[in-house]
This record gives C-alpha cells, sequence and structure tokens, in this order.
C-alpha cells in the first residue's frame, strides 16, 4: 500500500477528527503500531453501522499496523451515555456475556486474525479497587471540563439528567486505553465521532500518566445522503449475523440503497481501488443499478462468504427476470391466509396496519404461477 494510510482512510470517508495528526503521520511512517477499536455488547450481534469502524480496523491492518479489539464487558455495565439524550438500560454480567458469544465470528470474517488480539475491559475494570482508582486515575479528570462536555450539556440543558454511574464512564474509557498503553503498547485510539472526549481524555491521561504520546482519530457518524442514519430498514437494524438478517435479505439492503449513496458506500464498505469506484461515479440514472450489484456483491461477500453471495446474486437475478429461487427467503403457513396477514408475518412489513397500507397503495402482487396479479384488497386471501 502506498503512501500515508491516514490519506487513504480520508479519501475513503472514515476519518473524521485527528489527534496530533503531524504526530501520529510522522509516527505512522516510521513504525507499526499499536491501535484499538472499543465495542459495547449492548446486543447479541453487531449491525452495519458497526461495520464501519471494523473496516478501518481491516485497512489499518493491511497498513501493517496491530488491532486490539476491545470488547466492553466492563464499561456496559455502565453504559456509554454519549450521544443518547437518556440513561441506557442496564444490562446484567449474564446478558453481556451472552451478547458477546455472537460477536467474534463476525471479527473472524473481516480482519486476519493471526495478527489482532481481543480483549474484555471486563478483565481489568471489574477487579478495580474503587478507592484506588479515584485516587490514582480520578485527580487527573477535571469535574468543569467534563460538565463542558458537549454529550453531558445537551442532557443538562434538556433536564434530562445525568447519573452519578454515567459520569464515571469517561474516566473508565479514558482508563481503557492507559491500561492497554501500559500492557500492550497501545498508542493510537480509534472511535466513532461520539467518542472523541473519551479519545481526548485517554490520550491525556497517558500524558499525565507515563509522559507518552498517543494518538487517536474518529470515524464520522454514518448517515444517507437525506441524513438518515445508516444501516436501518423497515424491520430494524441490518444485523451481520446471518441468523438474524439473511443472507438474501443482507444483499438486498445494499441492491436498495440510494443513488446518491452508492459511491460513497463502495467507499466505505469495499476494498475496491478507488480507480474501480471512479469508474462506477460515471454512471447514471438506470445504469446505477450495475454500481448497487457491484456493492451488494462486494459487501455480501465480505460478511457471509464469496461462495454466499455468488448464490444470492443468482437468486437475485432469477427474481428480477420473474423466476423462482431456491436460494430466497421462504415462509411457511396454513391457507388460506389473508394476504395482508402473510406480509406481516414474513416480516416484509413492520405490522398489519403497514401491510394493509401497501395493498390499498397497490404496492403488493402476488405470483400464483401464471404471472403476478395486483392484491385486490386488504381482505383477499391465498387460497391452496
Amino acid at each position: 500500500m502506498t503512501g500515508n494510510i491516514l490519506d487513504v482512510l480520508r479519501d475513503r470517508g472514515f476519518v473524521k477528527e485527528i489527534l496530533n495528526e503531524e504526530g501520529l503521520r510522522a509516527k505512522m511512517s516510521g513504525e507499526s503500531l499499536t491501535f484499538y477499536i472499543g465495542f459495547d455488547p449492548t446486543g447479541d450481534s453487531l449491525h452495519v453501522g458497526h461495520l464501519v469502524p471494523i473496516m478501518c480496523m481491516r485497512w489499518l491492518q493491511k497498513a501493517g499496523h496491530n488491532p486490539i479489539v476491545v470488547f466492553g464487558g466492563g464499561t456496559a455495565m455502565v453504559g456509554d451515555p454519549s450521544g443518547k439524550d437518556k440513561t441506557r438500560e442496564m444490562l446484567t454480567a449474564e446478558k453481556i456475556d451472552e451478547n458477546l458469544k455472537g460477536f467474534r465470528p463476525i471479527f473472524e470474517q473481516f480482519l486476519d486474525m493471526d495478527g489482532v488480539r481481543i480483549c474484555n475491559n471486563a478483565d481489568w475494570l471489574l477487579s478495580l479497587n474503587y478507592i484506588a482508582f479515584l485516587r490514582d486515575i480520578g485527580k487527573h479528570f477535571s469535574v468543569n471540563r467534563m460538565i463542558k462536555a458537549e454529550g453531558t450539556r445537551q442532557r443538562l440543558e434538556r433536564e434530562q439528567g445525568f447519573s452519578f454511574i454515567e459520569f464515571n464512564y469517561h474516566l473508565l474509557q479514558s482508563y481503557d486505553f492507559l491500561y492497554l498503553h501500559k500492557t500492550y503498547g497501545c498508542s493510537l485510539q480509534v472511535g466513532g465521532d461520539d467518542q472523541w472526549f473519551h479519545l481526548c481524555g485517554g490520550s491525556d491521561l497517558i500524558r499525565r500518566e507515563t509522559g507518552a504520546e498517543a494518538y487517536g482519530f474518529t470515524i464520522p457518524l454514518l448517515t444517507t445522503s437525506t441524513g438518515k442514519k445508516m444501516g436501518k430498514t423497515e424491520k430494524g437494524a441490518v444485523w451481520l449475523n446471518a441468523d438474524k438478517c439473511s443472507v438474501y435479505d443482507y444483499y438486498q439492503y445494499w441492491v436498495n440503497v440510494s443513488d446518491a449513496d452508492v459511491i460513497q458506500l463502495m467507499k466505505l464498505f469495499t476494498f475496491m481501488d478507488m480507480s474501480d469506484i471512479a469508474e462506477y461515479a460515471h454512471l447514471q440514472g438506470a445504469d446505477l443499478r450495475k454500481a448497487k450489484a457491484r456493492l451488494a456483491f462486494e459487501a455480501t461477500a465480505l460478511a457471509h462468504g464469496q461462495e454466499e453471495a455468488i448464490k444470492v446474486q443468482k437468486a437475485a437475478q432469477a427474481a428480477f427476470s420473474g423466476k423462482s429461487s431456491g436460494n430466497m427467503p421462504t415462509h411457511t403457513s396454513t391457507l388460506p391466509a389473508l394476504i395482508v396477514n402473510l406480509i406481516a408475518d414474513t416480516g416484509l412489513c413492520k405490522s398489519r396496519s403497514d401491510a394493509r397500507r401497501m395493498v390499498k397503495g397497490g404496492a403488493v402482487k402476488v405470483d400464483y404461477g401464471a404471472g403476478k396479479e395486483k392484491v385486490g384488497g386488504v381482505e383477499q386471501q391465498l387460497e391452496k
């Protein structure tokens, strides 16, 4: 890989703010850095929004830098208040452990695991002596500065409150960086845009405790061209586990992205050369379907493997041409049944009321084997 990896990442849309950019550039040019990205197990899987930092991690790894994946088994017990307008639901230790079980296979699909260290911050946070922690670490943090942080200020201005346990989160994540620095020589933290305050806190703590320089950069919040949060559909989050989002649905998610977003998503969610992406950027109108099909194939191959991507690509092509395919999702139901109920039960709509609106709007057709027919009304049944 030619050039500084920071330039590669910035060109592809992975960089928003950099802490001590000049120093980080110089460091990256001369040696391999150890860096970390944290993932709190607030759910039992990861979704497309989490995939942006994972892809960033892989680019850094390809450039010769050493990744540490930190699972937030300890910090999840507190709950990151960043970007939240209310306190997170408190998770039990059992639920956190259950959620973490689904994480590792996802990273194995995207990273070269021979060069990855996986840690759980519960291993060092849960055994902390709180009094010693306050004395040794708490002394470095200014309450005035913490109150002025964007997330804290917004919560206080809205009079939504900020619990004492949430207030501690900043110290805990900053301590993560210090612990990783002392234990594994980690000198770079990468996080989402809402992690900037924590990232700066960790870097400052390392400097105060050890005198060493530490670096960091944030990744922009992933939004569509219309400003909506990326990775959401009418069904909910687009999960990376096949048992929560079928490979076919995952492929279709990328096929259905907005025309205005497809090129940027190619930069973020594939390893295609920028020159190849530039060729697709010239396409307009209906021709953009070619770009979406390429994006869908590349993104699906990364998440689920080349073989699965080929299968769903063929299934999608068959469906588009009016043919059936064994690789498409199926739903078994007892007939006769109201079509609006079937639509809701299969998950094509979030509710029966949504299904009724689709039928009334003429958006639903049924293929009885002799061609597709528009559903006549909300009381129409599918017969045997």
